[in-house]
């Protein structure tokens, strides 16, 4: 039995991340409908969504040179040198059928038949336990009967904002039980429900990959590929490991951004400097996740590493890995490809510019 998913195919090899900015149906028509993107993200969701709180949840632009940083949760597009940018966010708080609905929506408006060759594939990101994972995988393939474009599922295990919950792609065990656990889902989809019923020889599945954090040593790498490994080895043996492409990198967590505020004080009458966060956070710090420029030789860093670990093993060297990280013209894209990336993501960008981030990519790869 020859049981596999779908390769991704992005054409042309550009998209966007899960991030704040495709949380809408609005958002992700406009992503949909921009020429210069081979493929579309949604905004990482729950099964119930994720109780977001303006106040707490936030994000904010700021000049890598300066640490200048624009407000927290800006209505509008930023400056041209407001480059890198800071969150503070969790995940979106419209649950997964409100994603599944949308992309029914635009399924079903404006996608003639004679585009079909043409029609870009939807990359829904989730997250939630194990069990909530599994369920979530359940509905993305069922789904995938109602729509016209390829469905892939990007499960998210990497944010660095939620209080006492570490991201399980740090660990290989953790790692390891939602890929285990993805896999028997995967058996259940494709193989016959009769005992001894044949299965259709090539039955193909909905694609799924992880979204992982910035690696900053090689046993961390390591980790992750042990828990690829080892899910190619779990029962039912013979199927591959579950995980059909990867998408490096998510925000790095830790980071703080200060703003001063000039201040008397009772002492004295000369003023002085007081440093306050530029966001709030659920925990009180203002410590979130980091991204934009200031990411991007990072992002590089483990696209070409985790690129050159996987091509050491043939259970593996099938995994396409989306770029993502600091990526803001042309050449950043090409930096990602040189590295390894099949495809690039791009995130903060997309904030600061709007889908007109993509279209001046694709105009720089064309000068």
């Amino acid at each position: 039995m020859n049981t596999k998913s779908r390769p991704l195919h992005i054409d042309p090899p550009l998209l966007n991340s899960a991030n704040p900015w495709c949380s809408t149906l609005e958002q992700l028509q406009d992503l949909y409908n921009c020429p210069s993107t081979g493929a579309v993200t949604t905004r990482t969701s729950l099964l119930n969504g994720f109780p977001n709180d303006e106040d707490i949840h936030q994000f904010a632009f700021y000049n890598p040179s300066t640490h200048k940083a624009g407000p927290a949760n800006p209505s509008s597009q930023n400056g041209l040198d407001e480059t890198g940018s800071l969150n503070t966010l969790g995940y979106s708080p419209l649950p997964l059928r409100d994603y599944l609905g949308f992309i029914k929506t635009i399924s079903d408006s404006g996608l003639e038949a004679s585009d079909a060759k043409d029609i870009k594939p939807f990359i829904v990101s989730v997250t939630g336990t194990v069990e909530e994972v599994v369920e979530c995988y359940k509905q993305i393939h069922e789904h995938q009967h109602h729509v016209r474009m390829a469905l892939a599922m990007e499960v998210n295990l990497s944010c660095p904002n939620i209080p006492d919950k570490p991201p399980p792609a740090y660990n290989s065990a953790s790692l390891l039980a939602y890929l285990v656990a993805l896999k028997q889902e995967i058996a259940r989809q494709v193989e016959p429900v009769i005992p001894g019923q044949h299965t259709h020889i090539g039955s193909m599945h909905v694609p799924i990959g992880i979204k992982t954090p910035p690696y900053t040593y090689h046993g961390q790498f390591q980790q992750m590929v042990n828990a690829l490994l080892e899910s190619a080895k779990a029962e039912p043996a013979h199927l591959p490991c579950p995980v059909t492409f990867i998408t490096a990198t998510n925000t790095l967590g830790s980071s703080l951004l200060l703003q001063p505020t000039t201040e008397a004080t009772s002492s004295s009458s000369e003023p002085h400097k007081v440093f306050h966060h530029v966001l709030n956070s659920a925990n009180g710090t203002g410590v979130g996740g980091l991204a934009g420029a200031p990411l991007h030789p990072l992002a590089l860093g483990n696209v070409h590493t985790i690129k050159g670990l996987l091509f050491q093993y043939d259970e593996l060297n099938h995994i396409q890995i989306i770029g993502v990280g600091g990526v803001d013209d042309a050449d950043g894209f090409k930096r990602m490809r040189a590295v390894g990336a099949t495809a690039v993501g791009v995130g903060t960008a997309l904030g600061r510019k709007g889908v007109q981030a993509f279209e001046d990519i694709a105009r720089g790869l064309h000068a």
